[in-house]
């Protein structure tokens, strides 16, 4: 809504955020027919798909067969780009492909469900496995004994766990190390490398517990100085792109490459056909350029024609969530003090209007409080402000966002 482009903007589902500053439409995302009706009613030149859901079910593809649609610029990969994130067997196939570094790993089904078993029972502790398909950031386990992930690995391919996304499983090598986030807008040929971030996965302090969708994020990061992102272009990015091009894919739109800095290499543990929360609350803030004209540009096939300008400020979000999230939570519950808030940008993630004008709880990951600093350590502290001033009945967040990086020493 900032950019001078920008005469009006749509959201579906949307929530109470995004009411203060576009037309909520009720619409699921993946519902193409109802998205391309939407597109045509309100005469949308641009569609940028945020979700991983609607791509890897092949939205993109729908709309683009669309007569009506001829015109439409959509910003999203097709549903074969869409498996770098639907499918880790085919991210790890690709990156075989294409020599990008990533951790050693095997496929199994339930098929050769005692085939994996024996596997397990030779691999290195820990050991990681992941659902094949989309597990809303949940599907990863890493295992600290062989007995522990016999178990998981059975549970997952006989006792359906993940349901469908865990009908095939990846054991994967544990490459020990400092995860971090990269980020690529690509009009299918030419790229922007946006800024990196490092978010905080697990539910507890200290890295502890159950994975979520993410607990908090920083960006820049302190140890991807300029030599270890320069490997990250040569050896990641460079050679991603050139295997999509190579196998007759179109990739227009974002990739999140989620990377483990292991022995000052960067490795690729995840790719994202899209951005991802809560990196992008603190991505976006730090691009100056206008993010539209970059869209517009990666749609039409010109982003080699737009400087990327970036601030070298600090972003820090706090992400506050439901008690009892990742597992049984409740919804309804009124947010109080969003006013009094200050100097942040607010976030909405699971939160709905109520009928009364108040805000409440309509999901896990609540809010996203991103402060912008000079210093990591003024971000965290305006960050962490407003995540003690906001209130609902249950809220929780993570004290120790960005502390790492604090102490981290070269």
């Amino acid at each position: 809504m900032q950019s001078p482009l920008c005469n009006a903007l749509f959201v579906a589902p949307g929530n109470a955020g995004t009411a203060q500053l576009a037309t909520n439409l009720p619409i699921a995302v993946t519902d193409a027919e109802a998205i391309a009706k939407a597109v045509d009613q309100h005469q949308i030149d641009l569609l940028l798909i945020g979700p991983e859901e609607p791509l890897v079910k092949g939205v993109v593809d729908q709309l683009r067969t669309n007569e009506k649609l001829a015109k439409l610029r959509i910003i999203g990969p097709d549903q074969h780009g869409a498996q770098l994130e639907g499918s880790k067997d085919f991210s790890k196939q690709f990156m075989q492909r294409y020599g990008i570094p990533t951790a050693s790993s095997r496929t199994f089904t339930a098929e050769n469900l005692e085939e994996g078993l024996t596997y397990l029972e030779s691999h290195s502790l820990p050991i990681v496995l992941k659902a094949d398909g989309l597990a809303a950031g949940k599907g990863v386990i890493i295992s600290q004994t062989t007995e522990e992930a016999k178990a998981a690995l059975t549970d997952m391919l006989s006792g359906g766990r993940f349901g469908e996304a865990g009908s095939k499983v990846v054991i994967e090598q544990f490459l020990r190390g400092i995860e971090l986030s990269v980020f690529v807008l690509t009009d299918g040929v030419n790229y922007k490398i946006l800024p990196e971030a490092k978010d905080y996965k697990r539910i507890g302090e200290g890295d502890t517990g159950l994975n979520t969708g993410g607990m908090g994020a920083v960006s820049p990061v302190k140890f991807a100085n300029t030599k270890f992102l320069n490997k990250v272009e040569e050896k990641i990015v460079k050679p991603t792109l050139a295997g999509l091009q190579k196998e007759g894919i179109r990739y227009q739109g974002f990739i999140f490459i989620g990377l483990m800095n292991f022995k000052d290499e960067p490795h690729v543990i995840e790719y994202n056909a899209r951005m991802g929360d809560p990196e992008t609350e603190v991505v976006l803030p730090r691009i100056q350029s206008d993010l539209l004209e970059l869209l517009v540009a990666a749609a039409d096939g010109e982003l080699d024609k737009i400087t990327l300008q970036v601030s070298p400020q600090t972003a820090v979000a706090t992400v506050i969530v439901s008690g009892g999230y990742p597992e049984a939570y409740e919804n309804g519950k009124t947010i109080t003090e969003l006013g009094s808030i200050e100097d942040v940008t607010t976030f909405h993630a699971g939160t709905k209007p109520a009928s009364d004008g108040q805000v409440v709880t309509n999901g896990g990951r609540v809010l996203a409080l991103t402060a912008m600093a000079n210093s990591l350590e003024n971000a965290v502290m305006k960050s962490q402000k407003a995540a003690r001033t906001v209130q609902f009945d249950g809220k929780y967040y993570r004290k120790d966002i960005g502390l790492d990086l604090i102490r981290y020493q070269d």
